[in-house]
């Protein structure tokens, strides 16, 4: 089984669990809470068949990788992404998160940027709260938030879609660029 080491946390060794099929552009699928890399097992052939490298993994906590008590807030789940995305030499990869997995790749883009990334797709995503209120006081201020966006969105062009259509719960790889 391939594994990633990661950082020890409180003192403890970690291990990230993934899988990679397939050759051509990278798609890297992130699953939701509670599920593993094993959610994206009926993706994989199509993807693979249309001439993609795909790579799931199973979070912290989940499937073959480490669990341990700690360490799920977006930050240190983005922080492992990221440390996936450089030992896998990944560039030019769609970020595809389901669920809570749609919270970390949007964690991720905020916090490293879009230089090992072409696409994201937030598919039924749960992404972090970002506006900053009385009940959420810790939050970025909309005007930090939305201006890294607007210049993101207007140096990838079209890559990148903020459209609310859903065409089904469950995303199909023949309509992935």
């Amino acid at each position: 089984m391939p594994f990633v080491n990661l950082p020890q946390f409180s003192g403890q060794d970690l291990q990230l669990h993934y899988q990679d099929f397939g050759q051509g552009k990278p798609v890297v699928l992130i699953h939701g809470w509670p599920l593993s890399g094993r959610t994206w097992e009926a993706q994989v052939g199509p993807l693979v068949a249309a001439g993609y490298r795909v790579i799931t993994y199973d979070r912290r906590g989940f499937g073959h990788s480490t669990q341990p008590w700690d360490g799920y807030d977006y930050d240190t789940l983005a922080q492992d992404l990221h440390i996936l995305l450089n030992s896998l030499n990944l560039h030019a990869a769609t970020l595809v998160g389901f669920s809570m997995g749609g919270g970390e790749v949007a964690r991720y883009v905020a916090k490293y940027g879009t230089e090992r990334v072409a696409k994201a797709v937030f598919a039924a995503a749960v992404p972090p709260y970002l506006f900053k209120a009385d009940d959420n006081p810790k939050a970025r201020s909309p005007t930090r938030t939305s201006q890294p966006s607007k210049r993101a969105c207007a140096t990838t062009g079209s890559r990148f879609s903020t459209s609310s259509r859903r065409s089904s719960s469950r995303p199909r790889a023949a309509n992935w660029p």
